[in-house]
């Protein structure tokens, strides 16, 4: 089912999703299923799977000179989703990525999501490789998610990249994209954001999944501001609770995002992570009340594979 209609369909009632990682390389199914385990009470009706970009190690041979090789560290991602499906029986969400695909292995991709009957994708460039100070798009792939979306978009009128489009079954994915209530840390201002989200929407995005954020206002300025730029479709916001003291630093830094300073007075007041998993959540569940009480359609939780502190959160909430 497309997320549009499990939200058409909650009537109004905030609905719950989740966000998880595929596993390290190496790593089996089993630790998804224990994740999904412990958030199922929940009844979230879609999980979001995210997909990591192929990145570099150096081999040095005998002779002094070094490799450089490629590697995904995060493989799986589709089977994944397949395998949600089929043991939670609720709708997975891969995201698509532009760095590390070329055009036919996205084309690919979206072909094996629409076999396995998987309505949904969201849309997104990804980012940089470490190591690279910009996004690189690779040979023959896409620089910008406009581009990707185009493909979807172009899939869901049948036409594919070497095929005669007379010829081609019609996909029909519910395309979301993402959005930034603190501006994209690119966009040279927020009105300039706004111009290519309306642009996402009008190529056919269905629905937005913001950038987490810690500031409830943030996000209600953000959605009246896309009401006033012709922008109706579903936004959920993106959440994640604090539970360290070191990502005071590092998700401005990755995440470019701020963090209101009550919260990081009380975050470094504390003594141990289990003080700041306590503040964190707390919160957080004020800022989930905050949005249910503004009419978010659903409250989506970046858990990094991660349950334990957003399941508390939930559990306060449910």
């Amino acid at each position: 089912m497309k997320i549009v209609d499990h939200i058409k369909n909650a009537k109004g009632k905030t609905l719950f999703s989740f966000e998880l990682l595929p596993p390290a390389k190496g790593q089996g199914i089993q630790s998804i299923f224990k994740t999904m385990d412990e958030l199922m009470e929940f009844k979230p009706p879609f999980i979001d799977v995210t997909y990591h970009r192929e990145d570099y190690l150096y081999k040095q041979h005998d002779n002094g000179l070094l490799e450089r090789v490629a590697y995904r560290k995060r493989p799986g991602t589709v089977a994944i989703c397949a395998a949600i499906m089929s043991k939670y029986k609720v709708d997975a969400v891969p995201h698509l990525i532009c760095g590390g695909f070329t055009k036919e292995e996205t084309e690919n991709a979206l072909i094996d999501l629409n076999f396995l009957g998987i309505d949904n994708v969201l849309v997104l460039r990804g980012d940089a490789r470490k190591g690279d100070s910009d996004f690189i798009p690779t040979p023959g792939g896409h620089a910008y998610a406009t581009d990707l979306l185009q493909q979807v978009a172009d899939m869901n009128r049948g036409q594919y990249l070497h095929e005669d489009i007379e010829l081609s079954e019609k996909t029909n994915f519910c395309i979301g994209v993402a959005g930034y209530p603190e501006k994209h840390f690119e966009a040279p201002n927020f009105n300039t954001d706004f111009k290519w989200l309306k642009k996402k929407v009008d190529m056919g995005a269905e629905f937005i999944v913001t950038q987490m954020f810690y500031n409830v206002e943030k996000y209600k300025e953000f959605v009246t501001k896309c009401r006033d730029n012709g922008i109706h479709v579903p936004i959920i916001p993106g959440l994640k609770p604090l539970t360290t003291k070191k990502q005071l630093i590092t998700l401005p830094k990755i995440f470019h995002l701020d963090i209101p300073e009550e919260l990081s007075d009380a975050v470094s007041e504390c003594k141990t992570n289990a003080d700041v998993r306590q503040v964190g959540g707390e919160w957080l569940v004020e800022q989930c009340k905050e949005l249910i009480k503004f009419g978010a359609p659903v409250l989506h939780f970046y858990t990094m594979s991660n349950p334990g502190p957003t399941k508390k959160i939930v559990e306060k909430l449910f």
